[in-house]
């Protein structure tokens, strides 16, 4: 089984290679995404994954289903995303994990708000990090057709997350009010105010 390396791991802290686009579509890079899904699912509070969180320097992030139905389940009126949202208490939908590949953001809104956050990699530090309200990524799917993906809320903080771990930076590096919470503390906060980790 694939494990989610930690925070002294020097992969989290280089530059991540764009994937050669000979290599969509290959056995090798359909095997980095089954290893990405399968770690960051065994995760209950696991909303997205980087290819350097399983020792993989790739530019390449995955957005789990459980953040498309967040989304989808607790949007409000102006598309911020409802505080408080468990990871995991809702209906399963059809919502599938999306694959980034050679993400690059190309849009950020200009208004940022401090937001909760944590990560696998820094497992059971939250803190909270100055995230732009909005984003858009273009990157490519597996296969390796070129797509633009713009989100807010939850969506835009992922956004921005994953491709900070491409380029070696993790959150607690702009952290701020940066505490330790047990696991036991997490399963009960997330029961209660819903927390997620990327």
């Amino acid at each position: 089984m694939v494990t989610i390396v930690q925070k002294d791991a020097p992969v989290l802290r280089g530059i991540a290679e764009p994937v050669n686009p000979k290599d969509f579509d290959s056995p090798r890079l359909k095997k980095i995404l089954t290893d990405m899904s399968a770690a960051m699912e065994k995760e209950e509070d696991g909303v997205a994954i980087a290819a350097p969180q399983i020792g993989v320097p790739l530019r390449i992030f995955i957005v789990s289903h459980r953040a498309f139905e967040i989304e989808s389940e607790h949007e409000l009126p102006d598309g911020a995303i409802a505080p408080g949202t468990p990871a995991t208490s809702h209906k399963k939908t059809n919502m599938k994990d999306m694959v980034f590949i050679n993400p690059e953001i190309i849009k950020l809104s200009r208004k940022k708000t401090w937001v909760p956050e944590g990560c696998l990699s820094v497992r059971w530090l939250y803190g909270e990090v100055a995230r732009a309200d909005k984003a858009t990524v273009r990157a490519y799917d597996e296969q390796g057709k070129a797509f633009t993906w713009g989100g807010s809320g939850l969506l835009a903080q992922i956004f921005q997350h994953e491709t900070d771990h491409l380029n070696g930076i993790l959150f607690i590096d702009q952290a701020r009010n940066v505490e330790k919470v047990t696991e036991e503390e997490m399963r009960h906060q997330r029961h209660e105010h819903g927390q997620s980790s990327h």
